[in-house]
């Protein structure tokens, strides 16, 4: 059956995270524009820079909470790679869908924001209380759809 552009989006998001180092969570990041992929990013450090996975987690071990602190991380979030990306090779992002599988943090907000994207889709939910607020005042979209367990499993081989 041919999936929904939703769903296409989704499981493409899913399948950026796999290339994620993070040892805490993958994330993954799709940017669409006009039903094209313009951008995609997952979570990790800057290029050329050793992988979270080699090195250790320094949130891990002073116990940070998730969605707290993120500036104690190597890594960048999968938004913020993907938006990177599109600015590396002059790709605007203006009036694009960002699809996540996690909802964004305040950080990523405040970036999706700037780049004056319109509408955000994500499937997994993020502690981050300010972000969510930012969101409903800048008046981009935002909404969530999930894939089942079973599809992302597949996808990712995890869960």
């Amino acid at each position: 059956m041919r999936p929904s552009w939703d769903e296409y989006f989704m499981r493409l998001a899913y399948l950026v995270s796999t290339r994620a180092t993070c040892t805490r969570r993958k994330v993954g990041a799709v940017i669409v524009k006009d039903r094209r992929v313009l951008a995609t990013g997952y979570n990790g450090p800057p290029k050329g820079l050793a992988h979270c996975d080699v090195t250790g987690c320094i949130r891990e071990e002073l116990d940070i909470p998730s969605g707290e602190r993120h500036e104690l991380c190597r890594g960048l979030h999968a938004e913020q790679n993907a938006i990177i990306q599109a600015a590396v090779h002059g790709v605007s992002i203006r009036g694009a869908t960002i699809y996540v599988t996690n909802h964004p943090c305040v950080v990523c907000a405040k970036m999706i924001i700037n780049a004056e994207m319109k509408e955000i889709v994500y499937s997994e939910g993020y502690p981050d209380d300010l972000a969510k607020l930012m969101l409903i005042e800048s008046g981009i979209k935002v909404r969530q759809y999930r894939l089942s367990d079973e599809v992302i499993k597949s996808i990712t081989g995890e869960f």
